[in-house]
């Protein structure tokens, strides 16, 4: 099987309020969008909300977790608290070495914002 691309869909409970969320609290740059629905960038993924598709009968939740590679989490946890964005977890560092913090979007979908210090094996070229 050949993956040619992918990503995350949403179908939230409030399409407008995540929306919002992804769109100017995260500040998330737009793909591409369609009537019903959203898709932005996430580094070398996408997120999709979507406001169709979802029936009562679906179960509620997620769980996942988005991880969300960012290049200065400090910078971030200012940036995202200046926004208004409630932060679960400050910024710290794991012992698998990498630097976590978390969030959760309105639906309580976990978000992990994670820089990866210079000096992690993640950063080495293997080649």
């Amino acid at each position: 099987m050949d993956i040619l691309s992918s990503r995350i869909i949403l179908r939230p409970r409030d399409y407008a309020t995540t929306l919002a969320f992804y769109r100017d609290s995260l500040g998330l740059a737009t793909f591409r969008e369609y009537p019903g629905g959203t898709v932005f960038f996430a580094g070398q993924s996408l997120i999709e909300v979507a406001g169709h598709g979802a029936a009562e009968t679906d179960p509620q939740g997620f769980a996942g977790a988005i991880w969300l590679q960012v290049r200065d989490l400090g910078a971030v946890a200012v940036e995202l608290t200046l926004r208004g964005v409630a932060i679960e977890r400050a910024p710290v560092t794991e012992p698998w070495g990498l630097i976590e913090m978390w969030l959760k979007d309105p639906d309580g979908v976990p978000i992990v914002l994670v820089e990866i210090p210079e000096e992690h094996p993640l950063r080495r070229d293997n080649r």
